[in-house]
């Protein structure tokens, strides 16, 4: 027994299918790096001694700031610390985002920046997201794992119930060449018998 043709759907149907499609995807954009203040830049530059100071460890050179946004004032510090602690999740913005909430006592970070030396993963982009964190400075960008513009968009996704005001691409170039040069080393290490 068969169960018969499918009812038809009007045209309504599928304008509203359409329209909940276009409105769910819609992003914030991300500010190139001429929007970033003296702080951001200042913070930033901070980060990259970080990311240097994990390279000079064994660690993928990354590192993060969190600060507040009116005062300057560092609220955290990060940089990787995945291989020393054998912890998938020590990536530098969750530690600095980490350190900071307990210096603030809160979890809501609305009035904090986050100066980043790489474009965050997925799981670090959720944490931003999640802790509200006002505004988001990043370098360079990461083809392969970049949750904020390169493969997603989770800091910008409408859908979600926060989204930080975000500028990519400030000291892009130390930053790549920071990375580059430390996965060279760690290839050339790898060669020798």
């Amino acid at each position: 027994m068969s169960p018969g043709p499918r009812p038809k759907r009007g045209v309504w149907w599928l304008r509203a299918a359409r329209y909940r499609t276009t409105r769910a995807i819609a992003i914030s954009p991300v500010l190139g790096p001429d929007a970033a203040t003296d702080l951001d830049r200042r913070m930033m530059a901070r980060a990259m001694d970080l990311a240097r100071d994990a390279a000079a460890q064994g660690e993928v050179p990354v590192g993060a700031v969190v600060f507040d946004t009116q005062t300057g004032q560092t609220l955290g510090e990060g940089m990787n610390r995945r291989e020393r602690h054998a912890d998938p999740s020590a990536h530098a913005e969750f530690t600095a985002i980490l350190a900071a909430a307990r210096k603030v006592k809160d979890w809501r970070l609305n009035h904090c920046s986050l100066a980043v030396t790489l474009e965050p993963c997925p799981m670090c982009a959720g944490l931003i997201v999640n802790a509200r964190v006002g505004r988001l400075i990043y370098g360079a960008d990461d083809p392969k794992a970049g949750a904020v513009r390169s493969l997603y968009s989770i800091t910008g996704d409408r859908r979600l119930n926060h989204r930080p005001a975000v500028i990519g691409g400030v000291l892009a170039a130390e930053s790549a060449q920071e990375l580059q040069g430390f996965f060279a080393k760690l290839r050339e290490k790898r060669k020798r018998p």
